[in-house]
């Protein structure tokens, strides 16, 4: 309360000050506010006096103001500003106001009185306060405060002066309102007579009655401030906090940007029809008046970090690197083993293709999807864990944990308004990194339609509650799952191994099937490995030091994909064409063979997949080409990846011979008693002669039995061994 009366109170004094500033002497502190706005200069440039000229100009009253500037010149001037931002501001507008008019309009006098008013915007690099540090000590300080954007209302408009007009002798009176959601309330008595002394007939209580087409407005804006994921403490619910911003600060941001909020920390009595209200009389709502937004992500190039030249220098060097993108694969997650090509994909997610747009307004998304398909213990989730932490925009969620509306979008009814209005999910939050979603397999499929249209158009349509709209959601997805059964069961095909439909899996550029293969030499290395990082020591020949750090690895990608967009040159363009219907024609012929559809589709899309892996390895080496060798790490990729999974199903066969394959393997049980040994030939006499079996059924029941070594076999394969049961 006490910041809207002093406001009211200043702002009388600004208007005054601002009918002619000859007319009375200014203030101390405004006259050093104009000292300031006027004389201010870095290199013999006068910032401010240039930056009010050109916005006056294009009819833009604001000044965007550093802080840091004002601390050089007048120190005990920014304290004040940022101690008592409330009186400070309207000064600071109403100087701003006299130095347009110094400025722009030198010799004009008059002009000044038709001059609207001014605002001031503000800007500081000093130290951020996350919403949860707010206190009752910050109220009415200037605060800086990091955050998500997670709610923005539609424009209002809020007047800055009521024009009142008196029922009984219609005399008039300009009220003044203060910013952000303090109120005002009409006076009770007529405050005509009382000047005039006039002892006639008094007007009753209540006189007045607004004239909206005489009040003064501006445009107003709410939004909704959350704090960012990772700096929100384990266990705690992400807090949030309302924004208020008028005139020039409305919409600067939408929902899903990360920005940082310079404002007053201010407090409001929220109107309620309950009757409790009256009760806490004492009680204040906190929200922030907006003095400046910083937003950090320019949605259009997906980061607008401010990069050093030391930086860039030392970024650059490291793209001339040769063995650049082994260093990176091997940076990512070091205290896994092995993995080489799932840390390779991954790097390619990181760094991300190249997004293009056609002519006819058609956008192809430049952003790679992974799917990891495997096995529990090989690590799947610990990968996710790193990219969220490697990434320089991610966001961490589990498939049972997230629903429809968490990964989309979901609609909320405003209190006060009793509007709705839309709220971004993890898709849209995530708007420009990567999403990663851990037990993929165990998500409702409800749930998980929810992001096709997010994987592959990159938007997000809603039609909830009578909102009608399209959000961004330029994101990667990251995705874990496990088969089926839990484990790769490999007597069956990757259809029944993968329980996801082909339109799901069409989305992912790379799906890579992680096998817990058991085998000796592969099982001491990844136990000596395991051992030595829980004694944290370094000692193995396979562990490198990391030579990138997590920080500078953010900071690399965040240049890669801000500054280089690569395109491919002719020849490899060539010969990814002739590959693609080269592996097109194999998938067909194991299609033919197995007598069934793969269960992993190669279509056009894994046809773009390659050309997005291609462009984001020579993003990786800020190569403006994509060259053939890139290509051949792309399809080499992408055969170790999507190909192995499907030759995996070429391999199995369909349901009959499955069928059958079970039926000789209960009938060879039969034949051969556990200790017996028989001819090969003579077993293929019996069985597809004498029972009518196919050869192929055959070989296959007795490779799945050696495969569980109950047969072996014998003299060069020509005798089968019965060894066990």
């Amino acid at each position: 309360m006490a910041d809207r009366q002093s406001t009211i109170a200043v702002s009388l004094f600004g208007s005054a000050q601002g009918d002619d500033p000859h007319d009375q002497a200014p203030s101390r502190v405004q006259k050093a506010l104009v000292d300031f706005v006027m004389d201010f200069h870095l290199d013999n440039i006068f910032i401010y006096r240039d930056q009010i000229r050109e916005n006056v100009l294009v009819k833009q009253y604001y000044c965007d103001i550093d802080i840091a500037h004002l601390i050089s010149y007048d120190e005990e001037l920014a304290h004040k500003l940022t101690q008592d931002p409330a009186e400070i501001i309207p000064l600071f507008e109403a100087a701003l106001k006299i130095c347009t008019q110094r400025i722009v309009y030198p010799s004009q006098k008059q002009k000044s009185l038709n001059l609207p008013e001014h605002q001031l915007l503000l800007h500081s690099s000093a130290s951020t306060i996350s919403i949860r540090d707010l206190t009752a000590s910050n109220v009415s300080n200037l605060v800086r405060i990091p955050g998500i954007i997670i709610g923005a209302s539609t424009l209002s408009s809020k007047s800055t002066a009521l024009a009142i007009r008196c029922r009984n002798c219609n005399h008039d009176e300009l009220l003044p309102v203060s910013g952000g959601f303090a109120g005002v309330s009409l006076p009770r008595t007529c405050s005509r007579k009382r000047q005039e002394g006039d002892d006639g007939d008094k007007c009753p209580l209540d006189p007045y009655y607004v004239l909206h087409e005489k009040c003064r407005f501006i445009d107003q804006q709410v939004l909704k401030l959350q704090e960012a994921p990772d700096q929100v403490p384990v266990g705690e619910l992400p807090r949030h906090i309302m924004i208020s911003a008028d005139r020039y600060l409305t919409n600067r941001v939408v929902p899903g940007s990360r920005c940082t909020i310079t404002g007053v920390f201010s407090i409001y009595q929220q109107k309620g029809s309950k009757k409790q209200q009256g009760a806490a009389v004492a009680i204040r709502n906190p929200y922030i008046r907006a003095v400046g937004i910083h937003a950090e992500v320019d949605h259009s190039n997906k980061g607008n970090a401010v990069f050093t030249e030391e930086e860039e220098q030392e970024f650059l060097e490291m793209s001339r690197r040769p063995d650049i993108y082994e260093v990176f694969a091997n940076c990512i997650a070091p205290s896994i083993y092995g993995n080489k090509d799932i840390k390779k994909a991954i790097a390619c997610l990181l760094m991300g293709g190249s997004k293009k747009i056609l002519p006819d307004g058609m956008k192809l998304r430049g952003d790679i999807n992974v799917l990891l398909l495997g096995d529990p213990g090989t690590a799947k989730s610990q990968l996710l864990k790193f990219v969220e932490k490697a990434s320089p925009i991610a966001i961490y969620t589990s498939g049972k944990g997230s629903s429809a509306a968490g990964l989309t979008a979901s609609v909320q009814r405003d209190h006060s308004t009793r509007e709705f209005y839309l709220e971004g999910g993890a898709m849209v939050l995530a708007d420009g990194g990567v999403v990663c979603i851990d037990e993929f397999d165990k998500m409702r499929d409800e749930d998980r339609v929810a992001i096709h249209e997010a994987m592959e158009q990159q938007t997000i349509s809603i039609a909830k509650a009578g909102i009608t709209t399209i959000l961004n959601s330029r994101t990667s997805v990251l995705a874990a799952a496990n088969p089926v059964f839990g484990r790769y069961d490999d007597m069956k095909t990757p259809g029944e191994n993968i329980d996801f439909q082909t339109t799901i899996l069409s989305r992912f550029d790379m799906i890579f099937i992680v096998r817990d293969e058991h085998e000796r030499g592969r099982d001491e290395r990844i136990a000596h490995h395991v051992i030595n990082i829980a004694m944290g020591s370094r000692g193995i020949e396979e562990q490198v030091e990391v030579e990138i750090p997590i920080e500078k690895m953010k900071r690399y990608i965040s240049y890669c994909r801000q500054k280089c967009a690569p395109r491919l040159s002719p020849e490899a363009a060539e010969k990814l064409s002739s590959h693609f219907v080269s592996i097109r024609r194999q998938v067909h012929a194991s299609e033919i063979n197995a007598n069934q559809r793969s269960s992993i589709p190669i279509t056009v899309r894994q046809l773009e997949a390659i050309i997005r892996i291609t462009e984001s390895l020579a993003k990786l080496s800020l190569a403006p080409v994509a060259d053939e060798t890139h290509v051949d790490e792309a399809i080499r990729l992408f055969l170790a990846s999507t190909m192995d999974a499907v030759n995996q199903g070429g391999a199995q066969g369909s349901k009959e011979l499955m069928d059958e394959v079970n039926k000789v393997e209960e009938e060879l049980r039969r034949r051969m008693p556990i200790g017996w040994q028989v001819n090969l030939s003579t077993l293929k006499r019996e069985m597809v002669d004498g029972k009518g079996y196919s050869e192929q059924a055959l070989g296959r029941a007795l490779h799945v039995m050696a495969a569980r070594e109950t047969i072996r076999w014998r003299h060069g394969g020509s005798v089968v061994f019965r060894s066990s049961a």
